[in-house]
């Protein structure tokens, strides 16, 4: 099992990898696009849709992705869902709120039409600062699950995912913390586009790296607990090893409009 989650792991790195340095950029919004049909129609089968259903949403998902990109309107859309991810997605952990049909479909536009935006959007600020960023949260993820099964005891929260412990949680943020420092250290002599924006943060380099991991992790909970009131143990199974593309973007969803409202926020393009 774990070899193959490697594997898979791998591949997709490489194919993110190629769609950002090695391809024109309508090349990396196509992918995007379609990653956001795939989630959608994932999120819809979590909804119990049937398949006309499923194929509506993910249709409707991508309508959206496509023609609400006006400047204004993804703002204000990711305002809202951070909101959402802070405000109300801890309280709806705590009361474990069970939801499905329409209005969890109406859940799914306001997590996966912010995350679609995001990566085009990080996009543009350059190719390594899209790659640099997304990799905080697969060197959280990692951390986390290889520090988990070495040394976790106190559970996270074992109603909802019983593998997560406080451990695991303590390993993510030690090491995101050494790659924030390494990435910290390059930035006093390096001249890419993530050396600068690290530069441009300053000191509120880590704040934003230390936020991503917690609500990476809460966006790993919230995907587990909609997993468990639908009675599945995966979103799909489209990528052996970690299931479908929602497991693999759960902590991107919650993380991402944090991303890009901390970088407008702090002067960045």
């Amino acid at each position: 099992m774990l070899r193959t989650r490697l594997l898979t792991a791998s591949i997709l790195l490489v194919v993110v990898g190629l769609s950002l340095f090695w391809a024109s950029p309508p090349v990396w919004e196509g992918l995007v696009a379609g990653v956001m049909v795939w989630a959608g129609w994932e999120w819809a089968g979590l909804a119990k849709a049937v398949f006309w259903q499923r194929c509506l949403y993910a249709l409707t998902l991508l309508l959206f992705y496509q023609f609400g990109r006006e400047t204004v309107w993804q703002n204000l859309w990711m305002e809202v869902s951070l909101v959402f991810w802070i405000a109300l997605v801890p309280l709806w952990m705590k009361r474990q709120w069970r939801i499905g049909g329409t209005p969890l479909l109406a859940v799914g536009l306001l997590v996966l039409l912010p995350t679609g935006w995001s990566l085009t959007l990080l996009q543009h600020q350059g190719n390594l600062v899209l790659l640099a960023l997304m990799a905080v949260l697969w060197i959280s993820d990692s951390a986390a699950y290889f520090t988990g099964r070495a040394w976790g005891k106190h559970r996270l929260a074992p109603a909802i995912s019983p593998g997560k412990t406080w451990e695991g949680v303590a390993g993510a943020w030690l090491t995101v913390t050494i790659y924030g420092a390494i990435w910290w250290w390059l930035a006093r002599t390096g001249a890419s586009s993530m050396t600068q924006l690290v530069n441009h943060l300053g000191w509120a380099w880590f704040p934003l790296i230390w936020g991503l991991v917690g609500l990476g992790i809460l966006g790993d909970l919230f995907e587990s607990w909609i997993k468990r009131c639908a009675g599945v143990k995966d979103s799909g199974r489209g990528l052996p090893g970690h299931g479908g593309v929602l497991d693999r973007i759960d902590a991107l969803t919650a993380t991402l409009p944090l991303t890009v409202l901390s970088i407008h926020l702090l002067g960045g393009a």
